[in-house]
């Protein structure tokens, strides 16, 4: 369940395994699907949704896009993991993501899909997420998978659990990592969304296009605060120290264009630097003309090339079973720790997922 409340009037806030934990008045969640398809879910509470009156308290759902290999469950073997393909900011099912059938087919993993909060940019008056409750719908989406095979007794991989996202799909695939830092083996950030700057939320005029609809003014109904900013920085020095000594041991990936002005590369430049002088591993592709080839990269731009064979050509040695250094994790994931041990100082408070 999740508790969120501005700042200004307290400073502690507790997301306690809220992908995995039911919502109240919701109804129970399905069983695991059995073939492909699509599935309702029942999703948390959003702040900004209700202070509009744009949803009714315990009455917001998800989409969730299962793709097994072989097109069943009947197909998934000890080896088969999960993967997560992420949508762009404004898309749905899997627009501007990897193709979660070639996924699927080709790197032995139940691909999921899902329509995160303000998927196909509905409420555009109100302020853009930007990855917090988008990663934690992505989460559960994920935990209906994890969860579902193992009621089922079906023996999956869970060592074998990655995330690639395209735009503001690399942004929530950068913070599914964070929110769950003891889950992942690999994500793959395509063009991805790296930081909320002010420019960004602010809409301040010389930098992206991007308008993420906040207000700096504390009394505004759309105030951004300090904290939710900093949470939503995917290279915070402080964040990326607490995640390490977690354990997180993803292997991070990282495509973007040079020429990027809509997801601005100087910030992903800043989150790279940052995550290596954290010790992270990261296998960064900084996209020059150099890299075009016609087929899979066709541009220094936002769009790149082909998500789909991007994936491929910097991340199958991480994503195929007997990949030259496939990337497999160790121990619990955080859908089984349950705990509470996932923290980040914010420059008034913490959060505690």
């Amino acid at each position: 369940m999740s508790n969120y409340t501005s700042p200004k009037y307290i400073l502690l806030f507790i997301l306690t395994a809220s992908f995995a934990s039911p919502v109240a008045g919701a109804a129970p969640w399905p069983e695991l699907l059995q073939k492909n398809g699509t599935v309702l879910l029942p999703a948390q509470d959003s702040p900004y949704l209700l202070a509009n009156k744009a949803q009714t308290p315990g009455n917001r759902s998800i989409k969730a896009y299962i793709t097994y290999p072989g097109g069943s469950i009947e197909h998934v073997t000890p080896q088969t993991g999960l993967m997560l393909s992420i949508h762009n900011w404004g898309g749905k099912a899997a627009s501007g993501a990897p193709s979660p059938a070639y996924l699927a087919s080709t790197y032995n993993v139940v691909a999921i899909n899902v329509d995160y909060i303000q998927s196909e940019s509905r409420h555009k008056d109100i302020p853009y997420d930007f990855g917090y409750l988008q990663a934690l719908d992505c989460l559960r989406a994920l935990h209906y998978v994890f969860n579902g095979l193992i009621q089922q007794a079906v023996v999956f991989d869970s060592g074998r659990i990655y995330s690639a996202g395209g735009s503001g799909g690399g942004n929530v695939t950068l913070m599914v990592n964070k929110l769950a830092p003891r889950t992942f083996a690999c994500i793959i950030d395509l063009s991805g969304m790296c930081k909320l700057s002010d420019d960004i939320a602010f809409n301040r005029p010389g930098g992206s296009s991007l308008n993420a609809r906040y207000s700096p003014l504390p009394d505004h109904i759309h105030f951004l605060s300090k904290d939710a900013q900093a949470l939503r920085f995917l290279g915070h020095p402080q964040h990326l120290k607490q995640m390490q000594a977690l354990g997180n041991t993803a292997q991070i990936v990282v495509s973007h264009g040079t020429s990027d002005s809509t997801c601005p590369i100087a910030d992903t430049r800043e989150m790279v630097t940052n995550l290596q002088t954290a010790g992270f591993t990261v296998d960064a592709h900084l996209i020059s003309d150099a890299d075009i080839d016609g087929k899979v990269i066709t541009n220094t731009g936002h769009g790149v090339g082909n998500r789909t064979l991007i994936v491929n050509k910097f991340a199958a040695k991480y994503l195929l079973v007997d990949g030259a250094q496939a990337a497999t994790r160790e121990g619990k994931t955080d859908f089984e720790y349950r705990d509470e041990l996932v923290k980040y100082s914010t420059p008034n408070g913490t959060y505690i997922r």
